[in-house]
């Protein structure tokens, strides 16, 4: 049922009447499905079968496709390659081959041009180049508009089509760190002339400019402590205007193009998704910024909003209810589902609702959670029996424990255990405070929270302080990995393509990350002390307990040497662990065969380890050093 309900839905688009979205399907290997409803309630794919729309920008891509007059641009994974798509048409390819990849993609109708981010690899070993483009849609003729930055995205066209806007920001800033939005006047030949920055700088944030139907450019920034809406006008100073000031978050940290927590109505009005501690509310905000109005719908997860005269459009989510995308009314606030990530049909008695809980955290302060609760109705709990925990440390380190439901956490609760999916000190959702909390304390501050979040749960009585196990993928990996290396709370872990090297992270990634850690640890090699002093890997000899490390044998973000390493030093020291790799996986497992035998490994793992039988057979993962650990365990208990 995991696998079954692991479909994701992303990217929602409207073009006339109908309706889009990306549709990433485990059972077909990871591809990803451009798919159209039309207004009759027809839905079918419209990407073929060979084609994976799908973009590698910044390695996470997003946003690889739009659409205008029922014509799809889209990126396709396996070439790179821009590719239109006519309604009810092949795909034919637009861009010539070669070693580039397009991104944030957006029509020009009236200059019959696609305008997008490119990303440069023809330098071979040397550092990607980044520009914001226009592809003619002839003849795929490609023109540099904006270059010179290290990094771009959001090119959009005003409704005149006489202004563009767009964002950027340099090395060593993360997007969510400084960034800015910058206005030009197209000329005649679509070229860019007059350019000024109109909002963002150092210590500012901004994200998702998008212009209004009157002319008027709408965009988020966190000037305040919070990211929140303002509009700026042609002609007025930089700086904009407030919509909404509130103590609350209208975007998320930009990891992916494309990304869309708001939308502008038919009438200038916002319709926007704040992220609040116990999920996204829905909500109206005024053109002229009067107070906004709550939009009462059953979903507590709000993404990809678009909006098409006076409804929107949008990917949402509930803790007992499957992604789906959705459609309101924003006048009689009527919500219809338009499709859904599976159609599983499971018993709400046996879903665990998520429970935010606040605990408190080093130096007299707090940090958040969502607790879940063991649940399944037709078993029993052994009498005077506290649930072992699982503590998710969740990636990023800049993301956010989400209430979608989530089958992987369903699984453990429904077999007994007790979960808590932290977010620590770093965590979006809280301000921009609250997230410099990991400014220069990554390994420190996300572990700290993450222990005494167990540790709050064992010592109010509703979890076994002996049976306390981490998990966490990326960044999460490497909270995990610290945790274990650095203490003695847990008695296990699972490591999913996690950083075990801060170094080798510094020195061999991406662009886009390249210098994420000169934020989060310390500019290196300058830092080198403090990369090697919370490297777990250099920590091995201050680890104690079982490990299992999965590992996508494709992965760039954190490479199979890492885990590789990490395996050595477990074996080295006698340490029970399972090493489990997957041909063909990337940062992030998308197929369907191996999301399985992971989860099946891990909760195997767990079960051989502290004794326990399975409520259901799982192929047994192999764990070296068992039986050498098992009799050491028991020779030191009384």
């Amino acid at each position: 049922m995991v696998v079954a309900g692991s479909l994701s839905l992303r990217e929602v688009w409207l073009d006339g009447a109908d309706t889009y979205w990306i549709e990433v399907r485990p059972d077909e290997g990871g591809r990803s499905v451009v798919v159209r409803r039309d207004p009759d309630g027809t839905i079918r794919d419209v990407t073929p079968p060979g084609f994976n729309a799908r973009t590698m920008v910044h390695e996470y891509g997003g946003a690889a496709y739009t659409v205008d007059g029922g014509t799809v641009i889209f990126s396709n994974k396996d070439d790179g390659r821009l590719y239109r798509q006519a309604r009810g048409a092949q795909p034919e390819p637009l861009t010539a081959e070669g070693p580039l990849r397009y991104a944030d993609l957006r029509v020009d109708r009236a200059g019959g041009r696609v305008l997008c981010v490119r990303e440069d690899h023809r330098e071979g070993d040397r550092e990607a180049v980044n520009a914001i483009v226009s592809v003619n849609l002839k003849d795929g003729a490609t023109t540099v508009l904006v270059h010179g930055a290290d990094f771009y995205s959001h090119p959009r066209l005003d409704p005149s089509g006489r202004h563009l806007a767009w964002m950027t920001w340099d090395h060593p800033n993360m997007p969510w760190d400084s960034s800015e939005v910058w206005v030009a006047a197209v000329e005649a030949d679509g070229s860019l002339t007059s350019a000024r920055r109109v909002a963002g700088g150092p210590g500012e944030s901004v994200a998702q400019p998008e212009w209004a139907p009157d002319g008027s450019l709408v965009f988020c920034s966190d000037r305040s402590g919070w990211w929140n809406p303002y509009r700026w006008r042609i002609g007025e100073p930089a700086g904009g205007t407030a919509l909404a000031p509130k103590a609350a978050e209208f975007v998320d940290p930009q990891w992916v193009f494309g990304q869309s927590t708001y939308a502008i109505l038919g009438n200038g009005d916002l319709v926007a998704a704040p992220r609040l501690r116990d999920g996204a509310k829905l909500m109206v905000v005024p053109a002229d910024g009067g107070p906004t109005r709550d939009l009462p719908q059953p979903l507590r997860e709000v993404f990809s909003v678009r909006s098409r005269g006076q409804a929107s459009a949008f990917i949402g989510a509930a803790p007992t209810r499957p992604t789906a995308v959705v459609e309101v009314d924003v006048a009689s606030g009527a919500v219809a589902v338009l499709r859904e990530a599976s159609k599983l049909t499971i018993d709400a008695a046996f879903l665990s609702e998520p429970q935010a809980i606040t605990f408190p955290t080093e130096g007299g302060l707090e940090a958040h959670a969502l607790f879940y609760r063991p649940t399944n109705p037709t078993v029993r709990a052994p009498a005077g029996e506290r649930p072992p925990l699982i503590l998710i440390s969740h990636g990023g380190p800049t993301g956010n424990a989400e209430t979608a439901l989530d089958m992987e956490i369903q699984y453990f609760t429904s077999r007994g255990f007790a979960v808590v999916d932290v977010d620590y000190g770093g965590s979006t959702g809280y301000g921009r405070a609250f997230r410099e909390r990991l400014v220069g304390t990554w390994g420190i501050v996300d572990v700290e929270d993450c222990t005494n979040a167990a540790r709050y749960l064992a010592r109010d009585g509703l979890v076994d302080a002996a049976r306390l196990f981490i998990r966490g993928g990326s960044a999460g990996g490497y909270t995990t990995l610290r945790a274990l290396t650095s203490g003695d709370t847990f008695a296990a872990g699972a490591s999913y393509y996690g950083v075990g090297d801060l170094g080798a992270l510094a020195r061999d990634t991406h662009k886009f990350e390249s210098r994420y850690l000169d934020g989060l640890v310390g500019p290196y090699p300058a830092a080198k002390a403090v990369y090697d002093e919370r490297s777990p890997i250099n920590a091995t000899d201050r680890l104690s307990c079982p490990l299992i490390i999965f590992q996508g044998l494709d992965d760039r973000v954190v490479p199979p040497a890492q885990a590789e390493a990490l395996v050595a030093a477990l074996d080295a020291k006698g340490l029970p662990y399972a090493y489990l790799a997957f041909a063909g996986e990337g940062h992030g497992f998308r197929r369907a065969e191996s999301i399985r035998r992971a989860l099946e490994a891990e909760v195997s793992f767990y079960s051989q380890l502290f004794g326990f039988e399975l409520a259901d057979p799982v192929e047994p993962v192999a764990i070296e050093n068992l039986g050498r650990w098992m009799s050491r365990t028991r020779a030191s208990q009384p």
